[in-house]
């Protein structure tokens, strides 16, 4: 018998990416105050340590390296004997004009954002079908329902998650595996800081300006407009609330939208084209 297996029926488990800061950070916390077995994950262990000392299980995780997914799932399934729901939160922002992203930097963010959690959920779903039962939450953002100048390559990315997401739902339904996907908003961690350090020539990663898009670039650097401390931006812990109430419900919604500015900014992509894009010049104009 695995270990642990003998507490399943009052113990869950729940295996969470990307828990250096924000978002992660917290949702470790939150499920971890919940009583679930939390194992919290990074790239670097000692972004996770005082998770550890919280009282999470904690584990090297990269979620481009296939080697270490299977190693994290591999171990958790023999220390637990199962995963109730897996939290694919890990992934970065690539921004600038599409022109000025160098198509290296388009495959590194497709990798983090979309084949990362492509690799989590092949190396999970064999044992929640054999339980048949768990819950797969994948983060994405309002960008993966509305994208806008000078972020396609993010929001792309996130269309991605999105898509899969959806055709994923319907097929592992039947093996009682619910999907959902968690759409923030602006939120008050570190993202909207390295948004403005890639707006920046000199620190840049993956940018060569053609010099056509200044004004976006001013945009970007106003973070009041992108996020972090702006108006409407919420904290990490009501993502995670969102993100515990999701993976705790008999049956979870397929989209949640923690906040009032994502719940009002997915509704945008019903809006006619030209509309919309009305409104991206208005930004341009107030923000000018």
């Amino acid at each position: 018998m695995p270990a642990g297996a003998d507490a399943r029926s009052v113990q869950k488990t729940v295996l969470i990416t990307g828990c250096s800061s924000g978002i992660g950070r917290a949702t470790a916390h939150a499920f971890n105050d919940e009583g679930w077995t939390t194992y919290a994950t990074a790239r670097n262990p000692a972004d996770v340590e005082a998770l550890g000392e919280a009282g999470c299980e904690i584990a090297t995780l990269d979620v481009t390296e296939q080697e270490d997914v299977d190693r994290v799932v591999e171990r958790i399934l023999d220390e637990e004997g199962a995963i109730d729901a897996v939290v694919n939160n890990a992934g970065y922002g690539q921004f600038g004009p599409i022109e000025d992203v160098t198509t290296e930097r388009v495959h590194h963010q497709f990798d983090v954002n979309v084949y990362g959690p492509h690799r989590l959920i092949r190396a999970v779903l064999p044992a929640m079908r054999r339980e048949r039962e768990g819950t797969i939450l994948n983060v994405s953002s309002v960008a993966g329902r509305v994208a806008f100048p000078g972020g396609g390559v993010y929001a792309g990315s996130k269309f991605a998650v999105e898509a899969m997401s959806d055709a994923l739902r319907n097929e592992v339904r039947d093996h009682g595996i619910d999907v959902v996907v968690v759409e923030p908003g602006p939120v008050k961690t570190n993202f909207s800081k390295r948004v403005a350090r890639e707006a920046d020539p000199e620190e840049a990663e993956g940018i060569e300006r053609s010099g056509a898009y200044d004004e976006f670039y001013a945009l970007f650097e106003d973070t009041q407009a992108i996020g972090g401390d702006g108006p409407g931006s919420v904290e990490p812990t009501l993502v995670a609330e969102e993100i515990l109430n999701a993976a705790s419900a008999t049956k979870p919604p397929a989209r949640v939208q923690p906040g009032t500015v994502a719940r009002v900014g997915v509704l945008a992509r019903h809006l006619p084209d030209a509309l919309r894009d009305k409104g991206f010049d208005l930004i341009r104009k107030f923000t000018s």
